[in-house]
């Protein structure tokens, strides 16, 4: 059986590229399960379309496995239906949020086959081992599929309660210098006491899942129990990732990496105890540090090679917070960047404009709390993706009148998709680029007027080390 697995770029000649922690979770099980496979990795190795769709066309596989986040629909739906127009009889298998939240339109308005509902890494197993010998996918639990133009979805997948036993992902699998680069010239501030050219940075997954429901956000297991890793098997992983690749930096690239103080010092007490000299960012939740006794726990994750901390500021209006369901006050932000601070730790946010409340006050007010706490934020218009409460409502109140094509205009968050504010689209806008060009400015961080509204983090100002107790 010949097998081919896409890594999908979702942004052309992207400045950033990052390990694909899903993938490399599902391609590592493949190989680990038995079967050869060809990897096609159109985001360490770029082509234009032309290329990609010729390279579809001549080389027949029995399955093609692909997935990504649920923006990239519309490369989804391109690449299935040049497989399918070249070779109908493959199989396509799309897994991630663009399976998970959109099963429906993704198996009646592309060419895929079956969406992976499940956790990708035990699933994909099951359907090549099926497929290896049949093309009934019946029992198969984590999945939704077509068949004779009907869609079936099977009983769900139990989950993987204890994820410490999941073999972490062979990045030999992928071009990793490519990857490792790319992330260590991008990492934001503030940098490790190294020159920048001696920065190995790689991505490490310490959970599956969040405690929490945002309205706005849909993730892979938003409706999961939340499950994190022990400090051990972390550890574990960094350290092979040293001694394999040279690894001196780690970003955790969780949903939520520490949810309680407990498990903040506990993760930080085994990275000192286990000598390894690493530097590393983290998230965590937003309220996580309001007291002056966690303030030692702040320098204990110091000692252990902290640079950054993320958490979400979102908006500085009570009411919009309540619409997001966050769980944290504009009170308890400014209190942890502040501890943070105190003890030599960067704080990074982000925000999110746009909720139905929203106004130009709410916009400056929440802008505000940035420059108090000295802090330039990511920020990005409200982006409802399916599967998420205010997905639904924008679906409910007409500002989404179908479905697919709004899913094939999906892209980054700076760029304002509608406006569900009672701004008119020039006001809201104006204000948002307004509010970042005085925080720019306040803040002193000489950021041109193109590179205000970004995905990507920014830094704070700068911390000094903690003073020695």
């Amino acid at each position: 059986m010949k097998i081919l697995v896409i890594n999908i770029a979702l942004r052309p000649n992207p400045k950033l590229i990052m390990l694909p922690l899903g993938l490399g979770y599902v391609v590592s099980a493949i190989k680990r399960a038995g079967f050869g496979f060809d990897l096609l990795d159109l985001d360490a190795h770029p082509h234009p379309p032309e290329i990609t769709e010729k390279y579809l066309r001549t080389h027949r596989y029995d399955v093609v496995a692909m997935g990504c986040i649920v923006t990239g629909y519309k490369y989804v739906k391109w690449l299935s239906r040049i497989i399918k127009d070249a070779f109908p009889d493959t199989t396509i298998i799309v897994g991630n949020t663009v399976a998970q939240s959109i099963p429906d339109i993704l198996l009646t308005r592309t060419d895929s086959d079956v969406a992976v509902m499940g956790e990708g890494d035990e699933v994909i197993v099951q359907l090549l081992q099926r497929l290896s010998n049949t093309t009934d996918l019946q029992g198969i639990k984590g999945i939704c599929y077509r068949k004779n133009n009907e869609i079936i979805q099977n009983m769900p997948q139990p989950l993987i309660e204890d994820i410490n036993q999941i073999l972490f992902p062979d990045w030999d699998l992928f071009d990793v210098e490519v990857y490792i680069q790319s992330l260590s010239k991008s990492i934001h501030e503030p940098w490790p006491p190294i020159p920048p050219d001696k920065i190995r940075a790689m991505l490490i997954n310490t959970a599956r899942g969040c405690l929490f429901k945002c309205t706005f956000c849909y993730h892979i297991f938003r409706d999961h129990k939340y499950r994190w890793r022990s400090p051990q098997s972390i550890i574990t992983e960094m350290r092979y990732y040293v001694q394999h690749y040279g690894a001196n930096y780690f970003a955790f690239n969780d949903e939520l990496t520490f949810f309680s103080v407990k498990q903040a010092e506990a993760f930080a007490d085994a990275l000192v105890a286990s000598g390894l000299e690493v530097w590393w960012s983290a998230d965590c939740r937003s309220g996580l540090f309001t007291r002056d006794e966690h303030l030692s726990v702040i320098h204990k994750l110091k000692k252990a090679g902290c640079l950054s901390l993320g958490f979400s500021l979102e908006s500085a209006d009570p009411e919009i917070l309540k619409w997001m369901q966050k769980k944290a006050s504009v009170q308890d932000f400014s209190r942890q960047v502040e501890l943070l601070r105190r003890g030599g730790i960067a704080s990074h946010t982000s925000l999110v404009f746009g909720y139905p409340l929203e106004t130009e006050q709410t916009i400056k007010a929440t802008i505000d709390v940035c420059i108090a706490n000295e802090i330039y934020p990511s920020a990005g218009y409200l982006l409802p993706q399916p599967g998420s409460p205010m997905y639904d409502y924008a679906v409910e109140h007409g500002y989404i009148q179908d479905e697919e094509t709004y899913l094939l205009a999906l892209g980054d968050r700076q760029d304002l998709r509608f406006n569900m504010t009672k701004l008119s689209d020039e006001q809201f806008i104006g204000t948002v680029e307004r509010e970042l060009a005085r925080c720019n400015q306040e803040l002193g961080m000489e950021l041109k007027d193109g590179g205000l509204l970004k995905t990507g983090f920014y830094r704070s100002k700068e911390v000094q080390d903690p003073p020695v107790i």
